[in-house]
């Protein structure tokens, strides 16, 4: 059975996509977990794909911001990051981020509406370098690609098959999906990731799938590491715009 090592507890949170309501109530549940617990060694990782398809990212990169302030928090690099940073030197790349949630997360920065729907590319482009902020733009840069806590490896995307860590391509890390999701053998690690979107968390012996669609379902999931135990804290949102705490162990 995989394990982190012992002392530790992580709390790895699946993409947020600018679900700040969703974000901010499971961040609150996840304090909460922390401290009804055995003292631990205790971090967050956010898995990426902070921003974009939501309708908050700006205020989701704040609260990540001032999570990462407060309290052990590692960050990895999701696709939507690395399109949105590319987005503010590269008009082709813009035009593909606007396309793929991006418009949300300009207009989560200020922009109204009506000065977006009236802007060429660049000056789209040249909006964007006004109104988002430079220590935006460099917290975003920070992410890292991986992180490794014992026999479990956290990533945005996933990895390729047969390929060791240290030769994998950011692209894959980032973007990879039909060729690692189908995969069923064993990897180097069991692989904590994002980017595909599950109903529910996607448990299968080489990978723990934990996005599961907050921005088209309304739910946001940690999946919570310590030991060789492991269960699930999601923030959901109900019809009537409610969000509760669900939690479930996971086997």
């Amino acid at each position: 059975m995989a394990r982190v090592p012992a002392g530790e507890r992580y709390y790895a949170i699946g993409d947020v996509h600018g679900e700040l309501a969703l974000f901010d109530a499971l961040l609150e549940a996840i304090a909460a977990d922390d401290a009804a617990r055995e003292p631990a060694h205790s971090q967050v990782v956010l898995l990426g794909d902070l921003v974009d398809r939501g309708p908050d990212s700006a205020g989701v990169v704040a609260r990540a911001r001032k999570l990462q302030a407060e309290r052990k928090t590692t960050i990895l690099a999701g696709n939507h990051e690395e399109m949105f940073l590319a987005a503010f030197e590269d008009t082709g790349m813009l035009r593909h981020f606007l396309r793929h949630g991006g418009r949300d997360t300009v207009l989560s920065y200020g922009v109204e509406r009506s000065t977006y729907d009236e802007a060429t590319l660049d000056e789209l482009q040249a909006i964007m370098n006004q109104v988002v902020p430079a220590e935006d733009r460099a917290f975003l840069e920070s992410f890292q690609d991986y992180h490794i806590a014992g026999d479990y490896l956290f990533v945005h995307a996933g990895v390729a098959p047969n390929v060791p860590l240290e030769e994998q391509q950011r692209h894959h890390l980032l973007w990879i999906r039909e060729q690692f999701i189908e995969y069923d053998a064993p990897h180097e690690h069991v692989v904590v990731h994002g980017h595909t979107i599950s109903p529910d968390v996607d448990a299968r012996s080489n990978r723990i799938g934990v996005d599961t669609g907050a921005y088209r379902y309304g739910r946001l999931t940690a999946l919570v590491l310590e030991g060789e135990n492991r269960h699930t804290i999601q923030a959901v949102a109900g019809d009537d715009g409610a969000i509760t705490i669900e939690t479930a162990a996971l086997a």
